[in-house]
């Protein structure tokens, strides 16, 4: 609670952070390769596994921490911005906005319009990182509570990095404990691979064939860090 974070201006922001940590040391194990996402490293693009609701506060909370309270911008669906406290959270954290989904219960997307203003997510992230602010994706796009096998996976992590030259660095999550299904409140263990560097596109615009490769290549060291595996059936969005 008395980590220092100079990147934090402000009390509230800080208290958030310290606080979200906190909650973490009763379901995270242990973190990896922390020296892989240090602010001096900024701008990447960090991919993790999806299995947990809770995982998505607890462990960008933790590496926040680890920067000194610099943000890494994550994607976050908007309906979670409705729900009290979350919504604070969110906000706090400068998350960009994802609107693709429908909501539960689904009278709640009458708001859907007020999270839609231009520009849309992906140029949102593409202009945090040329700005030298990094972005995080959980590209499984839902939670996948499956502990042996990825979702194939949407492509933006993989199209943000080749459209900005930026790198990726993997993330893993794993649940010893699970066994044919991962809860909310399983115990998590974090590894963080080493930056993965985009490869020179092929012309002026991206291929379809790159964008596919890179994405496989990103999917398939999430899946060795998570202890998931990922097959490619052709069908990645």
């Amino acid at each position: 609670m008395r980590w220092a974070l100079p990147a934090q201006h402000k009390t509230l922001d800080a208290w958030v952070v310290r606080g979200l940590a906190l909650l973490a040391r009763q379901q995270v194990l242990r973190v990896g390769g922390l020296d892989h996402v240090r602010a001096a490293h900024d701008p990447f693009i960090l991919a993790i596994n999806h299995s947990t609701r809770t995982e998505s506060l607890l462990v960008p909370a933790l590496l926040i921490l680890n920067r000194g309270g610099r943000l890494i911008h994550f994607f976050a669906d908007w309906n979670f911005r409705l729900i009290p406290g979350i919504g604070l959270i969110y906000r706090r954290a400068q998350t960009i906005t994802v609107t693709r989904k429908s909501a539960k219960p689904a009278f709640l997307n009458v708001l859907k319009p007020l999270y839609m203003a231009p520009p849309g997510a992906l140029e949102r992230a593409r202009r945090q990182l040329v700005n030298g602010h990094s972005v995080g994706i959980f590209p499984e796009g839902t939670v996948n509570r499956d502990p042996d096998r990825l979702l194939p996976g949407h492509r933006g992590a993989a199209y943000l990095s080749l459209a900005t030259r930026t790198p990726v660095i993997p993330v893993g999550i794993r649940f010893p404990g699970a066994a044919g299904h991962i809860d909310d409140h399983a115990r998590m263990e974090v590894s963080i691979g080493a930056p993965l560097v985009p490869p020179h596109s092929s012309g002026r615009r991206l291929a379809r064939a790159e964008l596919r490769g890179w994405h496989a290549l990103v999917m398939s060291e999430i899946g060795r860090l998570s202890g998931k595996t990922w097959t490619h059936v052709g069908d990645e969005r």
